[in-house]
């Protein structure tokens, strides 16, 4: 993942708005809208070529606080509006902003069809695991179990993993990163714009108030090194505090293994292939869970399909030169049509 080489347009905090930025102090959120404006620097975008399209929710705040096109859109319907963005403009950069409410939820539907279309936008999916802005009942990823204001007695559900959604969807880029690293969600995001078709990018967001440190034993200083796998295309899968543990394929099943131990050497590590079109592997790096495995952190599938946008726009031109009716005029006056006199 190399950052763009030429010399950059703007600066991150160019990007910015001149709002106030009212997010609690210490969300998650402050983090992931600076590596938006650090991607976006070294993606040398222009400001007037980007539109930010969100929901409702803490994260659907985002366009107030970036200086570009934006569009503070209604619950569970920012694909919609994303999507018919880039059709009416195929030249913008579309970034749909959403949390796990907002898409997962009410917004379900449009969410996995959005996915399945593979339309040029990119989504990034805010997931704390908490409805924070109506202030803290359970959402869909929130875990079995969990007591919050709507569940008071504990969750009885099962949480959506977004990865999976995103694979059983037919998505072909999907990445993971903890909110905690803003040089991974930098890299990540500067690779889902290079993606032609939707990219999805989950954060795994801290809400302070009404969630606080759900992921903490993933994120936290003590823990990354042996919970997290930071997955780089072409390279073998280690982590650990001297990153000398990996992770192997046995049989049909992934497994934890430690270099140096019963013969193992980093020959036996499995080497990630993000772009295979194949899901199967890329599945089982998104169901991997603690305390057995680490999670799975970075860019796990990026692969190359039909995107909709532009076929859609090739349909319409397509038509446009082959069709024998050039204006409305001569729509309306075609087929079975006759003339009233007075």
């Amino acid at each position: 993942m190399e950052a763009a080489a030429t010399q950059c347009l703007f600066k991150p905090k160019d990007y910015a708005s001149d709002q106030e930025v009212k997010w609690c102090p210490g969300c998650g959120d402050y983090a992931i809208i600076n590596a938006v404006q650090k991607a976006f620097s070294e993606l040398n975008l222009k400001k007037e070529k980007v539109a930010i399209i969100s929901g409702i929710g803490c994260s659907s705040r985002f366009p107030y606080y970036m200086d570009t096109y934006g569009f503070h859109t209604i619950h569970g319907r920012p694909a919609a509006v994303a999507t018919g963005v880039k059709l009416a403009n195929p030249e913008l950069s579309v970034w749909m902003i959403s949390g796990d409410g907002d898409s997962l939820a009410i917004g379900g539907n449009h969410f996995i069809h959005a996915v399945r279309r593979n339309i040029n936008i990119n989504l990034i999916l805010f997931n704390n695991e908490i409805y924070g802005l109506t202030k803290g009942q359970y959402s869909p990823t929130s875990e079995r179990g969990k007591i919050t204001k709507s569940s008071p007695f504990g969750t009885v559900e099962s949480p959506f993993s977004v990865g999976e959604l995103v694979l059983g969807a037919q998505g072909q880029f999907y990445a993971r990163v903890p909110d905690t690293d803003v040089k991974l969600m930098t890299q990540v995001i500067i690779e889902a714009e290079k993606h032609q078709g939707l990219s999805l990018v989950e954060v795994l967001q801290n809400c302070v108030i009404f969630n606080d440190k759900t992921h903490a034993e993933i994120t936290n200083k003590e823990n990354k090194a042996n919970n997290q796998l930071i997955l780089e295309h072409g390279k073998p899968m280690l982590f650990g505090e001297n990153n000398n543990k990996g992770i192997r394929l046995n049989g049909l099943e992934l497994e934890v293994v430690t270099i140096g131990e019963n013969g193992i050497t980093e020959s036996d590590i499995l080497v990630h292939d993000a772009t295979t079109k194949s899901n199967v592997l890329h599945n089982m790096l998104i169901q991997m869970k603690l305390p057995e495995f680490p999670i799975a952190m970075g860019v796990i599938r990026n692969t190359e399909a039909s995107v909709f946008d532009k076929e859609f726009t090739a349909q319409i031109t397509n038509q446009q030169e082959t069709s024998k009716l050039k204006s409305l005029d001569d729509l309306f006056l075609s087929g079975n049509t006759f003339t009233i006199k007075d």
